[in-house]
């Protein structure tokens, strides 16, 4: 089974690559940018499936799947994801996406989905799509715009705010004021805490 891993996130995408690997009958390849992705699509055989990363440089939101789906060969294509939402997620599989992956899964769930994917399914993990819900009505994130909701996912997810800002496009002196008033409505002096909070109240 080939399978292409575009993700810009080297820790990610090498742990993926390496756990394919190590099951056996996968042939993985790897690309950091849409662009780069693209090329490989472009010069290679056809893969059985293709993972994007929804927020990695070229991707230009959904564009970047209408793109893939566009490309040479009429591969199946996935979106992965830590923090898009229900209506971008529906929206991909309207477009043809073959599913939506959240990135906190397991190694081995994701197996298992990329299996189901290949296969011609669709995967949209109902407990994500929920998750997407939950926290847009908890009690806790009422009091959040949507773009502190945001810095706060991207927080549960362990990631600095470099990163954090590479996902929603902004500059990081912007995350830094986000969670400033973040702190402040949460009640916490700290990152850690607002994250254990969120985990606490089942939020991500």
């Amino acid at each position: 089974m080939r399978v292409l891993i575009a993700d810009d996130h080297d820790l990610l995408r090498d742990t993926l690559v390496e756990y394919l690997q190590s099951q056996g009958g996968f042939e993985v390849d790897c690309a950091g940018d849409l662009d780069t992705a693209l090329a490989l699509v472009e010069s290679s055989a056809p893969f059985d499936l293709i993972l994007l990363d929804l927020k990695m440089p070229g991707m230009d939101g959904l564009n970047g799947l209408t793109r893939m789906l566009g490309a040479r060969g009429g591969q199946r294509v996935a979106l992965m994801s830590g923090s898009c939402t229900r209506e971008t997620a529906e929206r991909a599989i309207e477009l043809g996406a073959a599913g939506v992956v959240p990135k906190t899964m397991s190694a081995k769930s994701m197996v298992n989905a990329v299996k189901f994917m290949a296969l011609g399914e669709i995967y949209a993990p109902v407990e994500f799509l929920n998750a997407m819900d939950s926290a847009a009505t908890h009690p806790l994130t009422r009091n959040l715009t949507k773009r502190e909701q945001q810095v706060l996912r991207g927080l549960t997810e362990g990631k600095a705010n470099k990163e954090i800002a590479r996902d929603l496009d902004v500059q990081e002196p912007t995350v830094k004021l986000h969670m400033k008033t973040l702190y402040r409505k949460l009640g916490v002096a700290n990152r850690t805490q607002a994250a254990l909070i969120a985990r606490e109240a089942g939020l991500y």
